[in-house]
């Protein structure tokens, strides 16, 4: 079991309370692996951040509370590990989840501050979570806050790296993992000490994986280029204004950050869907554009965009789906799964892009019945 010299007891991490100050501590160098006599895959990392965050929340515009980082070396082996807390500078949210209250996180630093220690800890490492989709996306949008660029290219998924193993789990819980490698949990929803039962789990997985010859799921990530915490500008009439989309970008330099934002169920789109999108030729309205995967542009402003430009923002694909917009193609998410099974065309967010900037007016009139 990994050594954890921050913990203050041996059946529970301390929640820190009076001392907001970061704590980072080397681990022992560990011995050589076992089954280090087989040859390691080359196209395997150089080293991992295993991390964990907790949060206020779910939603695009909840915040970091605390977070958590075991460095790990290209084989799994212990490094050292870092925790903080981080004041949110709002409402803490689930207190009941993960126990720090207001007053906890009152002296605690902003996130800004954190942000280079944190980059630190994360530079040049895969970036290592359970459910990293959710991790990397509250991090991502944390350092675009901040105006700052998240350090971290890939991202690992310890969910669907227990899938390419084929592990016998009843389901894809942390604790389920933990207990399939032995490994005890201390405190559930304390950063650290889930960032450590996920440190111990990974290790076995890993050597498992490279035993086994398994590609690793790596996924690229995209640090968020443009962020907003506005609201979206609406048509007069409750719908997307109309018109050249080029003008519809220029809404957003109205946004203003912590401004209150409207619900982000949209009206739906009243233009009728003129079918699928054609290689050469320009978007129309009214198109369904479904999404997938990381954006450089934070998704609902992409969304927004399309939205503005009339064009209908789809959650899933099916045949009536126009385009989807994938920076990762390959991907076997079960949209690139579905556009690849009903020939829907994809292209990448800056070929979207670029299509956005002169979207064909609707044949149809608006309020004019037709398929939608």
């Amino acid at each position: 079991m990994l050594e954890d010299r921050t913990t203050a007891s041996p059946t529970a991490p301390t929640v820190p309370s009076a001392t907001p100050a970061t704590h980072a501590t080397p681990a022992p160098t560990a011995a050589t692996a076992p089954g280090s006599e087989t040859p390691w895959p080359t196209a395997y990392p150089s080293g991992y951040a295993v991390v964990d965050v907790e949060t206020t929340g779910l939603s695009r515009d909840d915040r970091i509370i605390s977070a958590a980082v075991y460095r790990l070396d290209a084989r799994g082996e212990v490094e050292d590990h870092w925790y903080t807390l981080v004041n949110p500078q709002r409402d803490p949210g689930p207190v009941w989840i993960h126990g720090l209250t207001s007053d906890k996180l009152a002296d605690a630093p902003l996130f800004a501050d954190i942000a280079e220690e944190f980059a630190t800890r994360l530079a040049d490492r895969v970036l290592v979570a359970h459910n990293a989709v959710f991790d990397w996306s509250m991090i991502a949008r944390e350092y675009a806050r901040a105006e700052r660029t998240a350090p971290v290219r890939q991202r690992l998924c310890t969910i669907a790296l227990s899938k390419e193993l084929g592990l016998p789990l009843p389901n894809h819980k942390l604790e389920s993992l933990a207990a399939h490698f032995g490994v005890v949990q201390r405190q559930a929803h304390h950063a650290l000490d889930d960032a450590r039962v996920l440190a111990e789990a990974f290790r076995p997985s890993l050597r498992a994986a490279a035993s086994d010859g398994v590609r690793l799921p790596l996924l690229e990530c995209r640090p968020l280029t443009e962020w907003s915490d506005g609201g979206a500008r609406i048509g007069r009439q409750g719908g997307p204004a109309t018109g050249s989309s080029t003008s519809s970008f220029s809404a957003y330099s109205s946004y203003q950050s912590g401004s209150w934002r409207p619900s982000r169920k949209r009206p739906a789109c009243p233009f009728p869907n003129p079918g699928r999108w054609e290689d050469g030729k320009p978007l129309k309205q009214g198109m369904r554009v479904a999404f997938s995967g990381d954006t450089s542009v934070d998704r609902e402003l992409l969304e927004d965009r399309a939205f503005e430009a009339g064009l209908h923002i789809a959650t899933s694909v099916s045949r009536l789906t126009s385009l989807l917009v994938t920076n990762d193609p390959d991907s076997g998410t079960s949209k690139t799964t579905k556009a690849r099974a009903y020939g829907t065309p994809v292209i990448d967010e800056a070929a979207f892009g670029q299509l956005l900037q002169d979207v064909a007016p609707a044949e149809t009139p608006a309020g004019t019945p037709g398929e939608r």
